[in-house]
């Protein structure tokens, strides 16, 4: 612990290990490393070779975690993370430039599942038994112009490549 004039001297850039960083973010250190290789973090080496992590990689993290839950490939994350500014820290109206766009993608997937919802109660369970009446009948297998997977989901819940 810092004592007497260090103490009141803040440190401008706090470096955190693989460790603390992932314990601050909630991610897995393998995760950490993973992104790393990838390009979407970026660490310094101590002169031993361990990572160092500037602070401001937890907020790419909370980026990249966000991306993620809305359905971003990590692709699609780099791309988005390589528009950032280089050499500064990115600001509060840097990150809301790059989530504007997820707008209309969330607006999507909501109509999407709630398309699902609602028509859950018209397909499982309704015994209807009769291909003639059942709005997902596959006369014909014509599904398969469609391409693999649930081709009856709304589009904004499918995925562009279900191998990932």
């Amino acid at each position: 612990m810092a004592t007497g004039a260090d103490a009141a001297v803040p440190r401008s850039i706090d470096l955190l290990t693989v460790g603390e960083i992932a314990r601050r973010s909630g991610f897995a250190e393998s995760a950490i490393r993973y992104y790393e290789r990838l390009g979407l973090l970026a660490a310094t080496r101590t002169s031993g070779g361990q990572r160092r992590f500037e602070r401001s990689m937890l907020r790419r993290l909370a980026f990249i975690r966000a991306a993620r839950n809305i359905g971003l490939s990590l692709d699609e994350v780099a791309a988005t993370l390589r528009s950032l500014p280089a050499g500064r820290t990115p600001t509060r109206t840097d990150w809301a430039r790059l989530s504007a766009g997820w707008r209309d993608r969330l607006d999507g997937q909501i109509a999407a599942l709630v398309a699902l919802r609602d028509g859950l109660d018209s397909c499982i369970g309704c015994g209807c038994l009769s291909l003639d009446r059942c709005a997902i009948s596959n006369p014909g297998d014509s599904a398969r112009a469609d391409g693999p997977g649930a081709a009856y989901l709304p589009p904004g819940l499918r995925r562009a490549d279900p191998g990932r």
